[in-house]
């Protein structure tokens, strides 16, 4: 558990639960948002800091041949050495683009860290110290061009050992543009799935990732140079997240990030304006932003002993799966979902210590999904509960519906604790639950995140932050796992949270659902022509 290492200010925990409540999608009606969009104004889908010297980073994940789930296995993975090409490696198989697409004259970058509506409202930062190739200081990585753009020269250090942080950083406006009110939230889950993308790109590497969450945000955003109002002057300003400390030897030990920017240097750099224009203001997202802000956090890791580590078949090369994932847009009703291929996928939930991307997150599991099963293979349909942390079984049994069944079906693992709750057709429950949506209905299964919600916001209101990260991580989860048994995943924003509640027989605010998903069969539309990522990009950086 967290230990709070100063008291929230009176009211914010006041603000985080008013701000919930009130960017809930109901069945008469939808959390407030803009009444019209026009995309030929969406907002630029890339920041850049105009005059920061510039360093085009080699593209080299084709050279990385680690297939993909050799990190299950303790000692899978050699270590790669901490330098210019592994460093773009991690970048590129994380906040990198997968792929450009063209339909008629509509052009649009994809990414392999997945957003809500492609919107991608999260930036990475690096900060560097003695990388070969690479000056000491703190970097924007630029993913359209794959460079990194040096906001902060920090003093060489000559021989020291290389070092590398990662910082993710959200830009509200570009999901508030098209959501309203509601796009904190999915900030906050994209922000979940970016750390998916960046611990299964540092497993690939044979990399740890070590998350700060020491730091506070105060001063990551000092750190980031995020409080230089002169260089966001007219620019939408960015909120700090979260830092993650590079381990590219097994044993390295911790060293203060603090260390870093304590020493100055010379800023470059201003940001660019995103959207001149903006038509709409959702004031309430900055209060909820502010409320929900963390102070330095000391974390316990969980104890998972209880939990055997997953035996995984190496698939295919791990940077060609990343970079395929996609959000399917429709799927097909014909096809059925294996069962072990099924039990494979959840088994791939639960936390485990020692393997990706769990070993990253310092916090005890709290959310739990609920499975709308339509279509697998020796699994009758209906609705299903996994459990990830065992002692909340019975709080969840106390708090759903008491004429839930609680049974465990035939050939589920030993291991893995699903439940079937209730048994019979839920397709169309499904579908009206997930915003009328038919992938909800036509994949294979969907389910529902129910958060652990009074308990974790009672430690603080910044764990409103951490329960959608935890939800974006577990979609990351779900994306990759999927795409390996050749399968695809979609992530849904968009659902009815108190009709799900209710169905459930919730009351109160102790579970809340915070994300929805589905995994199917996808069926692709062809007259979306897909083009490469960098076409035109040199292999090898620039020189200088």
């Amino acid at each position: 558990m967290s230990q709070r290492l100063e008291p929230a200010p009176v009211g914010d925990l006041d603000t985080v639960l008013a701000y919930h409540e009130r960017t809930k999608h109901h069945l008469e009606r939808y959390a407030a948002g803009p009444e019209t969009l026009d995309w030929s104004s969406q907002p630029d889908p890339f920041r850049v800091f105009e005059s920061a010297p510039r360093r085009f980073l080699p593209l080299a994940a084709d050279r990385l041949t680690t297939p993909y789930g050799a990190w299950s296995t303790p000692g899978g993975v050699p270590p790669q050495p901490l330098n210019l090409e592994t460093l773009a490696i991690l970048l590129e198989l994380s906040l990198g683009l997968s792929a450009w697409k063209e339909y008629g004259p509509d052009r649009w970058a994809l990414r392999c860290n997945p957003s809500s509506g492609n919107l991608h409202p999260t930036e990475g930062y690096v900060l560097t110290r003695s990388v070969p190739g690479l000056a000491d200081g703190l970097h924007h990585y630029l993913s359209r061009d794959h460079l990194l753009e040096l906001r902060c020269r920090y003093p060489e250090h000559d021989g020291a050992a290389p070092r590398a942080l990662l910082a993710l950083t959200s830009i509200h406006w570009r999901e508030a543009w098209k959501y309203g009110e509601r796009a904190f939230r999915y900030c906050q889950l994209d922000t979940g799935h970016a750390l998916g993308a960046l611990r299964y790109a540092a497993a690939a590497l044979g990399w740890r990732l070590r998350w700060r969450s020491d730091i506070g945000h105060r001063e990551l955003a000092a750190g980031l140079g995020l409080d230089r109002r002169a260089d966001f002057a007219g620019a939408e300003p960015e909120e700090p997240e979260l830092l993650l400390e590079v381990l590219a030897e097994p044993s390295a030990p911790a060293q203060d990030p603090r260390a870093l920017w304590a020493e100055g240097g010379a800023w470059n750099g201003r940001a660019n304006t995103l959207d001149p224009h903006p038509m709409y203001r959702w004031p309430i997202i900055d209060e909820v932003a502010r409320a929900s802000r963390a102070p330095g956090i000391a974390a316990l890791v969980p104890d998972y002993k209880d939990r055997p580590p997953r035996s995984v078949a190496a698939g295919p090369p791990a940077a060609r799966l990343i970079r395929q994932r996609r959000s399917a847009q429709h799927f097909d009703r014909r096809g059925v979902l294996p069962g072990p291929d099924f039990y494979q996928l959840l088994e791939a939930l639960l936390p485990h210590r020692d393997e990706p991307p769990w070993d990253v997150w310092p916090w005890p599991p709290r959310l739990h999904p609920v499975l709308f099963v339509h279509r697998v293979e020796g699994l009758a349909p209906g609705l299903y509960v996994l459990p990830r942390r065992a002692a909340i079984v019975p709080d969840l049994k106390a708090a759903l519906r008491n004429d839930f069944a609680w049974t465990t079906p035939a050939g589920c693992p030993a291991a893995l604790p699903l439940f079937l709750l209730a048994e019979g057709e839920c397709g169309k429950i499904a579908r009206i639950i997930n915003c009328h949506q038919a992938i909800a209905a036509d994949s294979a299964f969907a389910l529902g995140m129910l958060a652990e919600f009074e308990a974790a916001l009672a430690e603080g209101p910044w764990h409103y932050r951490l329960l959608h990260w935890e939800a974006g991580l577990l979609g990351q989860v779900l994306y990759l796992e999927a795409e390996a048994l050749g399968v695809r995943g979609t992530g849904i924003g968009c659902y009815f949270d108190d009709p799900f509640h209710q169905l459930l027989g919730l009351t109160g605010r102790r579970f809340q659902s915070l994300y929805h998903f589905t995994v199917g069969h996808p069926l692709v539309d062809t007259r979306i022509l897909t083009r490469p990522p960098y076409a035109g990009r040199r292999p090898e950086p620039n020189p200088g």
